[in-house]
């Protein structure tokens, strides 16, 4: 029991950016461990291979165009949901009627399979705006959900006093709804960039727009390009990332959030 006690201890204090680094290592080592166990590149490429196919891709420009165009379309749909949802929440938690009117269609939106909604909108609308428009339909619902919980969790007692003692709406919207609907607003934020950026990359894959991550990877799956898909794909996860390290880096700069 002591033994354990004093191994966590001493696990506490190892850097959690050591941490992170050596279960990324293990996890590479298991990859490169099963790629030999199979055998065959054709199903599971080494992890060197891949960086190899990976370089490869690096030195194209349509592979950049690609990587470009991606990030264009699903951060234009990730910000229209979230303008969007914000506005929405705001307005159902001002208004019954309108909670009402907009909960069937957004209970709609949520429980229907994103596939469904992308062969919809191959029907509705060209094959460059799939992805725009998957990733905006991902990210309302959480962002509407997010923003009207967080104004109806507002404090009531600071609501009435606010009233009370007279404040305008400016300083009722600075000092009690902001701070009540940031830490929502924030979380949705997290949420919905991730959930977009797999949604999207998803509509790509079935709308083949010209230059896109997706069209990638499908290409590589029909002439059985296994490297090439496993490269893309880490591109794609790489990219995640990134995105998750900047939009929270930009929260924390525009308002002190940190998780």
């Amino acid at each position: 029991m002591i033994s354990t006690t004093q191994a966590n201890k001493k696990a506490q204090k190892v850097p959690t950016a050591v941490l992170k680094i050596a279960a990324a290592l293990f996890w590479i080592f298991i990859w490169f461990i099963a790629s030999r166990a199979v055998g065959a590149e054709l199903l599971l490429p080494s992890p060197s291979v891949t960086l190899a196919r990976l370089w490869e891709l690096a030195l194209k420009g349509s592979f950049w165009l690609a990587v470009l165009q991606s990030l264009l379309r699903i951060i234009a749909g990730c910000a229209l949901g979230i303008a969007a949802g914000s506005i929405l929440g705001v307005l159902t938690a001002m208004s019954r009627v309108l909670y009402e009117l907009f909960t069937p269609l957004l209970t709609v939106v949520r429980s229907t399979p994103v596939a469904s909604f992308i062969i919809l909108a191959l029907v509705w609308i060209k094959r460059d705006n799939v992805a725009v428009f998957i990733a905006f339909l991902m990210v309302l619902p959480i962002l509407w959900g997010n923003v009207s919980r967080g104004i109806a969790e507002c404090d009531r007692d600071l609501i009435e006093m606010a009233h009370i003692f007279r404040f305008s709406k400016k300083d009722m919207l600075k000092k009690i709804y902001l701070p009540s609907v940031r830490p929502y607003f924030f979380a949705g934020c997290s949420t919905a960039l991730g959930l977009s950026w797999k949604a999207g990359v998803a509509a790509e894959v079935l709308s083949l727009p010209k230059h896109a991550l997706g069209s990638e990877l499908y290409y590589s799956k029909i002439y059985l390009e296994t490297p090439t898909l496993f490269a893309v794909t880490l591109v794609v996860i790489l990219l995640s990332v990134a995105l998750k390290f900047v939009l929270r880096l930009i929260l924390k700069k525009t308002a002190g959030w940190e998780k």
